[in-house]
């Protein structure tokens, strides 16, 4: 059932028009990736969901400023999680596995602190307001009590720090590096 004001919550969700897109970009550069401004109403290159949703192609992000910046994270988590050498094949859709589409709903999360004026609260409260489903009934509930094997998962693969924060690469990886040597490890 979509409660009334769904159009209202929909509107309201933290746009980069919002924020800007120098922040996202550097963040997304930590990881070797790049994010690309796609021009008011064009449409978005490797978006899955269409309209003004973020999309994915190899190691780069598109987005334009109306896209949502929960949109925008949760399409960048899943390069993120992804092998490098994998990375270079993703066209649009970026997995079929239920743990990375975990892992990638709970590092956008985490991400959202990485972000001046967005942070985890509001980043939960957009993806609730966007439509997003948990088993317990929101991403607060699930990020807080439902997310263990999650959290185990990212930090296995060094994602997340002991506290469970995002662990950010120290040094900004060029795209071209980051494609690059996955693609010689390939």
């Amino acid at each position: 059932m979509v409660a009334d004001d769904a159009p209202a919550q929909i509107a309201a969700v933290l746009r980069l028009d919002d924020i800007g897109f120098d922040a996202p970009g550097a963040l997304l550069a930590r990881f070797g990736l790049r994010l690309h401004r796609v021009d008011d109403g064009a449409d978005i290159p490797g978006s899955y969901w269409g309209e003004n949703e973020a999309g994915i192609i190899g190691c780069d992000v598109y987005a334009r400023r109306d896209t949502p910046v929960h949109s925008l994270l949760h399409e960048a988590g899943h390069l993120i999680v992804l092998p490098p050498a994998r990375r270079g094949a993703v066209h649009t859709d970026a997995t079929d596995s239920i743990e990375e589409e975990d892992a990638t709903c709970y590092l956008q999360i985490v991400l959202a602190d990485a972000l001046p004026g967005v942070g985890r609260d509001r980043l939960m409260s957009d993806m609730d307001a966007w439509g997003y489903t948990f088993r317990l009934g929101s991403a607060r509930a699930w990020f807080e009590r439902d997310a263990d094997e999650v959290r185990a998962w990212l930090h296995g693969r060094g994602l997340l720090t002991a506290c469970g924060a995002a662990r950010l690469p120290d040094a900004t990886l060029s795209g071209d590096d980051a494609c690059s040597a996955a693609a010689t490890s390939a």
